[in-house]
């Protein structure tokens, strides 16, 4: 199985209706998709992942190996609650604490700064597509997750570092993501992600030419009402390298009021009898318009329900 590749430059022009069919297939069935020609400046995405690793290789990877972690691991003892990773999480809206991370590369927040700007982008054109897949306005999704001071943006930072008994620790244990659209900016060259598909484990492979790797999470499958799911997913700890993983996250405010898209909710609470004579009329017409007729019958709009 190969993981759905979203090419963006086919959204405009004849490719359209092909993309989109694509991009909601990759959502209703996989819960992540690959995006190529995304906007994001390659040059900016190199940097960003030089910078991290010089910080990991300065400050976090010596700290790493003398950790608790590391020594369990040594001693062969009780790994399954743990992760092989060295992680920092850094906020960016609606308050950045990246003035706060000590022994940051010189040029590390302005350039994190100009990276989140085009990432935040391109989750909000994620977010408006999605939503026209599903027929909902375009701003359903952004706006569902803005609080007074917008939505909630942050990246996670980590290192799996060079695991020497790998059989023995997961780099990141199976979980989904709690969150919206996450954008993940990740190794090209050391591989490790695995997302779970119809019950089988699912490689996704290095990132060649800074394509940008996406899932989404919890509130986003609650919002569509289990149309577009989050997915399990697990990082496999790796003998011959350390991998890279630069994840942006999407998510709503933490005041944020979540709830399914009326417009996504089947009809209920309405008299079987009353969906009869609806349906006396429209059985050879598609079903949809007859869902909504009968919501709007539920929530009192027609006196069959007085």
């Amino acid at each position: 199985m190969e993981i759905p590749v979203i090419d963006f430059n086919e959204l405009d022009g004849e490719q359209n209706s092909k993309t989109m069919a694509l991009l909601h297939e990759a959502c209703e069935k996989w819960g992540c998709f690959l995006i190529k020609n995304h906007g994001i400046d390659k040059k900016l995405m190199e940097k960003v992942k030089h910078l991290v690793n010089t910080h990991y290789e300065e400050n976090l990877k010596q700290q790493f190996y003398e950790s608790e972690i590391a020594k369990r691991l040594e001693s062969k003892g009780h790994t399954s609650d743990v992760d092989w990773e060295s992680s920092f999480f850094i906020w960016h809206r609606p308050v950045s604490n990246m003035e706060q991370i000590e022994n940051l590369p010189k040029g590390f927040c302005s350039t994190m700064d100009e990276y989140i700007a085009q990432m935040i982008e391109l989750a909000e054109k994620l977010s408006e597509l999605m939503c026209e897949n599903l027929g909902l306005a375009r701003d359903h999704i952004k706006d569902a997750f803005s609080g007074p001071k917008g939505p909630s943006v942050g990246t996670k930072v980590a290192k799996y570092p060079q695991c020497p008994n790998p059989e023995l620790v997961r780099g990141l244990r199976e979980h989904t993501d709690a969150g919206g659209i996450i954008l993940l900016l990740q190794d090209d060259q050391v591989p490790g992600l695995q997302f779970l598909k119809d019950g089988e484990w699912v490689a996704i492979p290095p990132s060649k030419d800074n394509t940008i790797f996406v899932n989404t999470g919890d509130q986003v499958e609650i919002l569509s009402n289990g149309r577009y799911r989050s997915v399990l997913h697990r990082v496999l700890a790796e003998k011959n390298g350390s991998r890279l993983s630069i994840a942006t996250f999407y998510n709503p405010a933490g005041d944020a009021i979540i709830s399914t898209a009326s417009k996504l909710l089947y009809p209920n609470q309405f008299r079987f009898q009353d969906y009869l004579e609806l349906y006396a009329t429209t059985k050879f017409s598609d079903k949809g318009p007859r869902f909504e007729s009968m919501k709007q019958m539920a929530n009192g709009n027609n006196g069959l329900f007085a």
